[in-house]
C-alpha cells in the first residue's frame, strides 16, 4: 500500500520537476511562468516541514514508550503528534488562503495545489488514524505486546513525513 502511495506522489513530483527543468514554450520557456509569484519556501512551507518532522519524532517517542510499558508517556507523545498534525493542517489551509496564485494558474498552480492538496489529505487521514489510536490507548486497548493498529498508523505517519 505504501509503495503505491509513494509512486502516486512521485508522479506529481515528476510533473513539477519536469515543468520546472524544461519549461514549455507555451509558458514563455521560464519557470515559474510569468505572472506567478511563488511562495517563499522559508516561511510557512519551512515551518510546516519542521512541524511534520517534529511529529515524526513524537510518534516514535510514543511508540517506544508504549513498547516500554510507559503508558503516560505514550499518551503524551501521541497527543503531541495529533496536535502537530492539526497545526500542519491549519497552516496549510492558511497557506492556501493566502497563496498569490490559484489552481487554474497554469501548470504551476495545478501541480502545486494537487500535490500539496493530496499530501494535506494524507496528513488529515493520518491524524485521524492517530487520534483513534490515542483513544484506544487511553481506553487500554493497546498493550506493549498488542498494538498492531498503532504500528500501522505509525508507519503511515512516517510515510506522510517523508513525502
Amino acid at each position: 500500500f505504501i509503495l503505491s502511495e509513494v509512486l502516486f506522489f512521485f508522479s506529481f513530483f515528476w510533473a513539477f520537476f519536469h515543468s520546472s527543468l524544461a519549461p514549455a514554450v507555451e509558458l514563455g520557456a521560464v519557470w515559474p511562468p510569468q505572472g506567478i509569484n511563488p511562495l517563499n519556501p522559508f516561511s510557512v512551507p519551512l515551518l510546516n516541514t519542521a512541524v511534520l518532522l517534529s511529529s515524526g519524532a513524537t510518534v516514535t517517542w510514543a511508540h517506544h514508550a508504549l513498547i516500554s510499558g510507559k503508558k503516560t508517556e505514550a499518551i503524551n507523545g501521541l497527543t503531541a503528534t495529533v496536535i502537530l498534525g492539526l497545526i500542519f493542517t491549519g497552516l496549510q489551509a492558511m497557506e492556501y488562503y493566502e497563496a498569490p496564485f490559484a489552481i487554474s494558474d497554469s501548470v504551476y498552480g495545478s501541480t502545486f495545489f494537487v500535490a500539496t492538496g493530496f499530501h494535506g489529505l494524507h496528513v488529515i487521514i493520518g491524524t485521524t488514524f492517530l487520534a483513534v489510536c490515542l483513544a484506544r490507548l487511553v481506553y487500554h486497548q493497546f498493550t506493549r505486546h498488542h498494538h498492531l493498529g498503532f504500528e500501522a498508523a505509525s508507519w503511515y505517519w512516517h510515510f506522510v513525513d517523508v513525502v
